[in-house]
Order: structure tokens, then sequence, then C-alpha cells
């Protein structure tokens, strides 16, 4: 039975016509090399680096997902950007949590993003309906 799939991956693309058709190679994290129709890579790919990013919420999630610093270009604050903090386990030392838990209690810390402000503050952050619609994200160096 076929099923329908969806992904992301990061991959290195150029141009590259062949038998006289527009396309792109690719190459794949592993090593694989293939070579795709211009139309149809361009259905499945956006760029992730340099002036042309123009990433949708959901690549931003994989691209956080991946260890990488995202923003949108829309954002008025300079330096702006979000960052994964993955899960951890502490033992609670202090307020607030020592209010709510008795000294050296075990928590798990789950996985969420925060964000650096202009002023180089760190804030936990959701997402307004603005982000989540918006196609202006970008992948930071």
């Amino acid at each position: 039975m076929t099923k329908n799939y969806i992904g992301t991956k990061i991959i290195t693309a150029w141009h590259e016509e062949r038998d006289g058709r527009e396309g792109y190679a690719v190459k794949y994290e592993d090593g694989y090399m293939s070579w795709s129709p211009k139309e149809t890579f361009e259905a499945a790919y956006r760029v992730i680096e340099g002036d042309a990013q123009s990433l949708t919420f959901g690549d931003a999630v994989a691209m956080l997902k991946a260890g990488m610093k995202v923003a949108r270009s829309g954002w008025n604050g300079k330096g702006m950007f979000l960052f994964l903090v993955p899960g951890s386990t502490f033992s609670v030392n202090r307020p607030p949590l020592l209010g709510i838990y008795p000294e050296g209690t075990q928590i798990d810390y789950c996985p969420h993003i925060d964000m650096k402000t202009a002023d180089g503050k760190i804030v936990p952050w959701l997402a307004s309906q603005t982000d989540v619609m918006a196609e202006d994200w970008q992948v930071l160096g």
C-alpha cells in the first residue's frame, strides 16, 4: 500500500542542467547525490542561508530542533533570535521552585523555546498568530 510522506532535511544543492533541462544537483548529508528538475526542487526546498531566506514557521521549528537559531526578518529589534532550550533534570535548590517542592526534589525541565531580546535578555517565548503564519523566518549563522 502506498502512503504520502513529508520530510525536512538539510541538503546542499546547486544549479545544474541535464539533458537540456534546468534543475539542481543535490547532495545529502550522507553523501548521496541526486538531481531534481527545477520546478520539483523549488516546490520542496527553501534557502536557509543568506538574504534569500523565506522560511515558514514549520521550517523554523525544524531548524530549532536541529540546533539552529532563528528569527523573523520582520522583527524590529536588532539581535533578537529564538533558540531551543533542551530538556534536563535538576534538583530544586532555590525559589520559586523551592516554595513549591522540597529542596533536592528532582524536576524534569521540558524542552522549550527562549528568545534573546534586543536588550540582551533571555525570556520564554510563545508564538503569536502572526508569527505562525509568517513566511519571513530566517536561520541565523
